[in-house]
């Protein structure tokens, strides 16, 4: 969807992207998208739209992200893409989830949300259509929101997984050891503020416009459900083309395996950390073993292997 402005201040701009631009055809769903914003901006207040509006987007994203591999557990033929076959989703795991979801949604995440609309007036961060960035910019303010996210979620997820206080906070995420997708924030308030820290940096970077929280929500949603699905079906997947990410698979043996593969987006820090050797010899011993026996290679095993 291009939801640039005709005209913005944007210091990213440059008159290279202005010429190139300027070829490029219009954009049927740019005209109806101004109109449904303008009249977004018409009908409600500043306070409204970035409260609850947020609010809304976060829940219709993440759960809308969570149907697909909701539903593929009663599809036979999808069974084949599943990572960890031999740990089907229960009705009562789910449940439990769901649960601990909507006291994280309502008691712990929305009233992070509700300073949103204070972060906005604070940093003066424009609403109006005519002050929002080109779609190229905001392209380029979420790569850059990714990369501070990863960077802070590696560190500090690996931190999390410290023994001292591993058991306090970050065991709860590891229930589950099969991840499905509404999972990805099934956690301990700590760990959802800690880790969430590495969100709001990216935000207050680049932030130049209110439409950038709500699709940074939405690319950080569909990324974070995607790698904790539980499937992995490379041929439908965008993020696959997506350099150095993750993935589904590179995630799923995280909670399978309780150590490595820190990182949320990205494989470059476990690289060039080393923290990804027992998911290399995990994929090396899998050529080895039956697939139906693939599930029972322990972490120690893989330890002392790797070590």
């Amino acid at each position: 969807m291009d939801i640039m402005a005709n005209n913005t201040s944007m210091p990213y701009s440059s008159d290279i992207f202005e010429f190139f631009s300027s070829y490029l055809p219009e954009n049927p769903f740019q005209s109806p998208y101004r109109d449904t914003w303008n009249y977004m901006l018409s009908r409600y207040s500043k306070f409204q739209i970035a409260t609850f509006g947020s609010l809304l987007v976060h829940e219709i994203v993440y759960f809308g992200a969570c149907l697909p591999a909701f539903l593929f557990q009663f599809i036979p033929f999808m069974k084949r893409f599943k990572i960890q076959p031999q740990k089907p989703e229960t009705f009562e795991k789910q449940w439990k989830c769901f649960k601990k979801l909507m006291f994280s949604h309502f008691i712990i995440q929305f009233p992070l949300i509700f300073g949103t609309y204070h972060f906005t007036e604070f940093f003066n961060i424009p609403y109006d259509w005519d002050s929002m960035p080109r779609w190229y910019v905001l392209a380029g303010q979420i790569i850059g929101c990714a990369f501070i996210e990863d960077t802070w979620h590696y560190f500090l997820h690996r931190a999390l997984h410290d023994k001292r206080i591993y058991k306090y906070i970050h065991k709860i995420h590891h229930n589950y050891q099969a991840p499905f997708g509404m999972v990805a924030e099934y956690a301990h308030p700590a760990e959802t503020l800690i880790l969430g820290m590495g969100f709001f940096i990216g935000i207050m970077t680049f932030c130049t416009h209110v439409v950038l929280l709500w699709l940074w929500v939405l690319m950080r949603l569909l990324e974070t459900i995607d790698v904790h699905s539980g499937y992995d079906i490379p041929w439908v997947n965008p993020f696959h083309l997506i350099p150095g990410y993750a993935g589904a698979r590179y995630h799923d043996f995280h909670h399978q395996n309780f150590t490595g593969n820190y990182a949320s987006t990205f494989v470059w820090w476990d690289r060039l950390f080393g923290t990804d050797a027992q998911y290399k010899e995990f994929n090396r011993l899998k050529e080895k073993i039956p697939a139906e026996n693939i599930g029972h290679i322990s972490g120690e095993k893989l330890k002392k292997k790797t070590n």
